[in-house]
């Protein structure tokens, strides 16, 4: 009888409800109401009118104990931010306030973006040296020769050599490699060349491994399926049971997104520490790191096309330039990218990419009639 009474004087309140321009806009605990009728917005409505027109009334009516508004909070509406100090007691999402007063809220700097990404192919392997091996061995258990070991020890030079150049004090290396038994051993003898201080990390990425050319492999077969692939497309013709390079995109896009978030939140630097000096090193294979290339700098296929393998133990870089994106042109020469297959508009972009900033865009020549348009402005 209580609640029904309570409910009939609320109602009677909202109907004669007179201007409440002037009333302090403060919100306070909801009257809980579980015996009524009432719809859950008309709850809410004359719950919020009262907030605002008798705040003594409604707060000396809540229970004990009853959580505000103002402390309801989405679990996961800003995760790794501190939360906003709302004032005048207005509710809201972080994310829909779009004008932040600096005062009220502690936004954590982002860590720096790495110095550089490097690219290393894995040194020489047993199936470089005889494709026949791949008739008796898994793929992904070939190791290296001698030889193959030798040119990782010495790319790990040369990638120690290239970084304390900068005459940096602070820089480290983290690593990332394909679960194949010959990039595995690559990363071993790469990393002689660095002490215990200077390894931030390495983290073996599936995703990286070599395209799949199926199981073990028929040697008369595959000299007959690579030259279907050459008739029909090195990019697009998938291997019986195996891979195309396209589906090897597939699965470097989704590297890619896991890559930029470690980026992103620093996850390879250790914790307190924000250096601008982390190399990331990216051991894998041929046609993968091609593919890694071309997904990042948006290259058509037909530019992957003309793209051809770097050598066993040898590195392609890619290096922050003045505007904070990664170029090829600022660690390697014009010379050298021609080598790898990069055309002239592949280098202007790569001149591009040395001078802009994160979130420009560079527009393609992809249509011809814009030009004469210009010609004709």
């Amino acid at each position: 009888m209580a609640a029904q009474q309570m409910t009939r004087t609320l109602v009677a309140m909202a109907l004669h409800k007179k201007d409440d321009s002037q009333a302090p806009h403060i919100f306070h605990p909801l009257i809980p109401l579980p015996s009524l009728s009432l719809s859950l917005s008309l709850s809410l409505s004359l719950s919020l009118w009262l907030n605002k027109t008798m705040p003594n009334l409604v707060s000396a009516m809540s229970p004990k104990g009853y959580k505000s508004l103002t402390s309801i909070k989405c679990c996961e509406d800003t995760v790794g931010v501190a939360r906003v100090k709302y004032e005048n007691g207005s509710a809201t999402f972080p994310e829909k306030n779009l004008v932040l007063d600096r005062g009220t809220l502690r936004i954590p700097q982002p860590p720096p973006r790495p110095r550089r990404i490097i690219l290393v192919r894995h040194g020489q392997s047993e199936g470089n040296v005889d494709e026949g091996v791949y008739t008796r061995v898994a793929d992904p258990k070939i190791g290296l020769t001698q030889r193959g070991v030798e040119e990782a020890e010495e790319c790990g030079r040369r990638i120690r050599e290239m970084i304390e150049r900068d005459e940096a004090d602070d820089w480290r290396v983290y690593f990332y490699v394909s679960p194949y038994r010959r990039t595995l051993e690559t990363l071993r003898n790469v990393a002689k060349a660095f002490g215990r201080s200077r390894i931030a990390g390495v983290r073996e990425e599936p995703r990286l491994r070599e395209q799949d050319f199926g199981n073990f492999q028929d040697r008369e077969k595959m000299k007959i399926e690579k030259k279907l692939r050459a008739i029909y497309g090195r990019f697009f013709y998938r291997f019986p049971n195996g891979e195309s390079a396209a589906d090897v995109y597939d699965r470097i896009t989704g590297f890619r997104e896991t890559l930029r978030a470690d980026i992103d939140i620093g996850r390879f630097q250790p914790p307190g520490e924000h250096t601008p000096n982390m190399n990331l090193v990216l051991v894998s294979h041929g046609l993968t790191l091609r593919v890694f290339l071309m997904r990042w700098y948006k290259w058509t296929v037909e530019q992957f096309e003309g793209l051809v393998n770097m050598g066993n133990g040898k590195m392609i870089v890619m290096e922050r330039g003045f505007g904070g994106r990664y170029s090829l042109l600022v660690h390697h020469t014009e010379q050298e990218l021609r080598k790898f297959g990069l055309t002239d508009e592949m280098l202007t972009d790569q001149e591009w990419q040395k001078r802009a900033k994160p979130g420009e865009l560079n527009f393609p020549s992809f249509f011809t009639h814009l030009d004469d348009e210009d010609n004709n402005a």
